[in-house]
C-alpha cells in the first residue's frame, strides 16, 4: 500500500500538472486539513455517552477531542450560551496522512453498501470535501462488539484548491471512490 503522501508527489502532482497545465509543483493544491466532528445534541445530559464519544475520537484519530460549546442560547433546544454541543479533532501533516490511508483503504469497503461518493453533492464549490457516517462502528479502532449505543460523525476535509473541479480531481487522483460523473456538454 502506498503512503498519502509518496502518491501525491510522484502520482498526483503530475496528473495535476497534466490536467490543469500548472507550471509549477506549488500551484497544485493538496488536503491542509481534516476535521472529525461529532454533534452531541439531544444527549448532552448523558455525561456516560458523552465520554464514550470521546474515547471513540481519540481511538479513530489518535488526537484528544476539544469542545465545542454554544455561542448563544436557544430556546427552542434548550440549549443555553456555554453549554457543550459537540466534539471534534482537527488532523494535520503526519496524523492527516494515516487517517486519510485508512480512511480510503480501509474505512470506505466497510461501509454498508457503500456505492461511492456523491462528487456533487459532497465537495462545495471551494474543493473541499464532506462526509457524513451514520454509524461509528465502521472505523477499524471500534470493536461492534463493545458498542453499545451508536453515533454518527461528520468528516470535513479541506483542500487548497480553487474550485470545484480541482478539488474533484485532487481527491480523485489520491483514490478517493467517487461514483462516475455523466459529463454534460455545457
Amino acid at each position: 500500500m502506498e503512503n498519502i503522501k509518496e502518491k501525491y508527489n510522484k502520482k498526483v502532482i503530475p496528473q495535476m500538472k497534466e490536467k490543469f497545465g500548472y507550471v509549477n509543483d506549488y500551484q497544485v493544491p493538496k488536503i491542509e486539513k481534516a476535521v472529525i466532528n461529532v454533534g452531541v445534541g439531544k444527549i448532552r445530559e448523558d455525561k456516560k455517552f458523552i465520554e464514550t464519544i470521546e474515547n471513540n475520537l481519540k481511538r479513530i484519530t489518535g488526537q484528544q477531542p476539544v469542545y465545542t460549546v454554544s455561542k448563544k442560547s436557544i430556546s427552542a433546544f434548550k440549549v443555553r450560551e456555554g453549554d457543550k454541543v459537540g466534539l471534534k479533532v482537527t488532523l494535520r501533516g503526519k496524523y492527516l496522512n494515516d487517517f486519510l490511508q485508512k480512511l480510503i483503504n480501509i474505512t470506505f469497503p466497510r461501509v454498508r453498501d457503500f456505492q461511492g461518493l456523491d462528487a456533487k453533492k459532497s465537495i462545495d464549490q471551494k474543493g473541499n470535501l464532506n462526509i457524513g457516517f451514520r454509524e461509528h462502528i465502521v472505523f477499524p479502532e471500534i470493536k461492534s462488539d463493545e458498542v453499545e449505543r451508536i453515533h454518527g460523525l461528520e468528516i470535513a476535509i479541506t483542500t487548497t484548491a480553487k474550485n470545484w473541479e480541482e478539488g474533484y480531481y485532487l481527491l480523485k487522483y489520491l483514490g478517493f471512490p467517487f461514483k462516475e460523473i455523466k459529463e454534460t456538454n455545457k
